[in-house]
């Protein structure tokens, strides 16, 4: 971005913060819809919780059913995005017994790393409540919310961090009007998996034992507005729960750069490693966007910590995957290993051979992409099967 273009990026956000946030204080002076709390699932240790959320009105968004009609998912979209947010709230935030204040920023979000009490450690989920002090609700009703937070347990062996977008969800980020499609028109129960990537995710929690309990995060780019869809169709689809780290979308020139998904995702991304240093992490994306890039970097950033790097191959253009595997060579110099693959089923296959899975647990996954691809009652399938590999298998660069 040019020095210009970034001035003006610059100017412009500094004016939407500021229309915005007048424009919530005369809907708060006129408005007596109640306020609301959303938080998000956080990560922490013995002694220190990452924990976020954000302040906005109440959206009056109810959670998915299989009778929502097109209309009554534009209309919940159209609320999530134009949620009323509650700029420069304050906050009070109840962490193992102890409480820490906050100040929410111009958009409502709050949060951030809290230090607290050593906790329980055979809790895996632990809580924590938010109570909104100001603004004060009609009525002075109080407004307080519970959220959770993922301590890794003892037995874990490695983390996953994952992308979404084309690598859970089939999002078609690489065409912006079908991708726009699919998350305004659509709702969680419209969203759909990748084949297989259920039980692949359950096999990598469960590990080599079956009791190992890795966590598993899930790192995108796409707008904090979503997440309770995102969140939503993992438990619907019975894919392992872990803190889904998103990010804010503004109006601004450059909201929307690769510069700002690349950053956003390696900022997101060294926070996880350096809050647990003794795990090692395997990284799973997609070659749609920058994933392999971003993992790259992160595997010479923290060298030894990255087991493997799984990339689903969704682009299949020649330039693509000759791009990527010219990154394989740098993740292999850094002790690291890529995998390039066309489906769930290959990078499982890969895992069992590391001895990071189980073997039995490939049946899971195959049957998982059974029922995403309609060959069995359990799920809905997928169009076209979901995926449409060649049956290649997986380039292994290790």
């Amino acid at each position: 971005m040019t020095d210009w273009t970034g001035r003006l990026d610059s100017l412009l956000g500094e004016l939407d913060a500021q229309l915005r946030g007048a424009a919530s204080a005369v809907r708060r002076a006129f408005d007596a819809a109640p306020h609301e709390l959303l938080l998000y699932r956080g990560y922490g240790n013995a002694t220190v919780a990452w924990v976020h959320g954000r302040a906005v009105e109440r959206r009056g968004v109810d959670p998915s059913s299989d009778s929502d009609s097109t209309l009554r998912n534009l209309l919940n979209t159209y609320r999530r995005v134009d949620s009323d947010s509650l700029g420069g709230a304050r906050l009070a935030l109840r962490v193992r017994g102890s409480m820490t204040p906050m100040v929410a920023d111009n958009e409502g979000f709050f949060g951030g790393r809290v230090v607290a009490p050593a906790g329980n450690g055979a809790d895996e989920w632990q809580s924590f409540e938010a109570e909104l002090l100001l603004p004060t609700s009609p009525g002075g009703t109080p407004v307080t919310a519970l959220g959770q937070f993922l301590v890794p347990p003892p037995g874990a062996r490695f983390g996953v961090i994952s992308d979404i977008d084309d690598t859970v969800i089939q999002s078609q980020v690489s065409n912006f009007l079908q991708a726009a499609r699919t998350v305004v028109l659509g709702n969680a129960r419209t969203r759909l998996p990748f084949p297989g990537v259920a039980g692949f995710y359950r096999a990598l929690r469960d590990g080599s034992t079956g009791e190992e309990r890795n966590p598993v995060f899930y790192v995108s780019s796409s707008p904090w507005n979503i997440y309770d869809v995102i969140t939503e169709f993992m438990e619907l689809q019975g894919i392992p729960l872990g803190p889904v780290l998103l990010r804010d979308w503004d109006v601004t020139f450059g909201a929307l750069a690769a510069r700002r998904h690349f950053e956003h995702k390696t900022a997101a991304i060294r926070d996880i490693l350096g809050m647990y240093p003794a795990l090692s992490f395997i990284l799973i994306g997609d070659t749609t966007q920058h994933d392999p890039e971003i993992y790259s970097q992160v595997v010479r950033d923290f060298p030894g910590r990255i087991r493997a790097i799984y990339i689903r191959d969704v682009t299949r253009t020649a330039d693509r995957t000759a791009r990527v595997q010219a990154l394989a060579a740098e993740v292999l110099a850094a002790r690291s290993s890529l995998v390039l693959a066309e489906d769930t089923l290959g990078a499982a296959r890969h895992a069992v051979e590391q001895g990071w899975i189980r073997a039995e647990s490939l049946a899971d996954v195959q049957e998982e992409k059974r029922a995403d691809t309609g060959q069995s009652a359990e799920k809905v399938a997928t169009p076209d099967g979901g995926e449409t590999g060649t049956g290649k298998a997986p380039t292994v660069i290790e």
